[in-house]
């Protein structure tokens, strides 16, 4: 288990993560959501034990992994600015983290070449961006860490290739019972892939719930009033994100499951009323809107 609690850090006056705290259970593959500078990447390195946390703690199995090579090696962070040294060919790679991962499998990589063809021997420095992505998740999962931790992973793929990393991980997942952390600005990969997801913003977590929570717990609801009720309109114990009004139709979305808001909105006694769900990329804009931040600025 990944054990986040209370984690603030600075560099120098940014305050890039203010009192982050939740849990990523084993097995779990958890999705971090944010605007740009939202502090996802800081986070996946404090986790990863490349930064050390200005304040609370992270531990991994009840152990820190900064300064801790032991627990190094059971993590593996794979950067969304990949860095391979200039000359370096994936088989030098393959050498240097065979040599860092006491676990490595050889059988997997070489299973891995044969799927994603790339070239072994070429200069990592002559590829593609998505060639680089896919040679850095080649050796990431070659590693067969117990925490896999993913900054834009997909960025740069191809449609096949991205559908094939998937697979490959949800499969070791279900064989090995790997752990993944995976940020990403492409909420409808996140939506049908991760378990739980997290939502960042200015360095805090405005949302953290199962996806099935995303699901069940929010939902946007539609209502038609003759005469339109006086003053703003509000529901008991629900949390309103959005309130639209046109004519005489009024759209809510709300931090409630279709059913209770529903109810809710039938207590005011309207002509017509129906409730839909919201997908994770809905839920982002409306929560990210609720805090007045302008989502025509949200990259997808």
């Amino acid at each position: 288990m990944v054990l986040i609690e209370s984690v603030t850090k600075r560099f120098g006056a940014n305050l890039a993560l203010d009192s982050v705290a939740f849990s990523v259970a084993p097995g779990c593959i958890y999705g971090l959501v944010g605007t740009n500078g939202s502090g996802k990447s800081t986070l996946l390195r404090l986790i990863s034990g490349v930064y050390q946390a200005d304040a609370g703690q992270i531990v991994v199995d009840d152990a820190p992994v900064y300064e801790n090579p032991e627990q190094k090696r059971r993590v593996f962070f794979v950067s969304d600015d990949l860095y391979f040294p200039p000359q370096a060919t994936l088989d030098d790679m393959r050498l240097f983290y065979r040599s860092a991962y006491p676990q490595w499998d050889e059988a997997r990589y070489q299973r891995l070449l044969e799927l994603f063809p790339i070239g072994e021997r070429r200069k990592l420095s002559t590829f593609s961006k998505g060639m680089r992505r896919q040679a850095a998740l080649i050796l990431a999962l070659s590693c067969a860490p117990e925490y896999l931790l993913l900054d834009e992973a997909f960025d740069g793929l191809d449609p096949v290739i991205r559908h094939a990393v998937r697979r490959i991980i949800s499969d070791m997942i279900s064989e090995y019972h790997m752990t993944v952390v995976i940020s990403s600005h492409n909420l409808r990969e996140l939506e049908d892939f991760c378990d739980r997801v997290g939502l960042l913003h200015h360095g805090k977590l405005l949302l953290e719930c199962a996806m099935d929570d995303i699901q069940l717990g929010f939902c946007k609801v539609q209502a038609v009033f003759r005469p339109l009720p006086a003053g703003e309109i509000t529901l008991d114990g629900i949390r309103i994100l959005s309130r639209e009004v046109r004519g005489s139709v009024v759209t809510l979305v709300c931090a409630a499951g279709e059913e209770e808001a529903l109810a809710a909105v039938n207590r005011l006694s309207p002509i017509l009323a129906e409730a839909v769900g919201l997908s994770l990329e809905e839920v982002f804009i409306y929560e990210m809107e609720a805090v007045g931040y302008d989502y025509s600025k949200i990259v997808f």
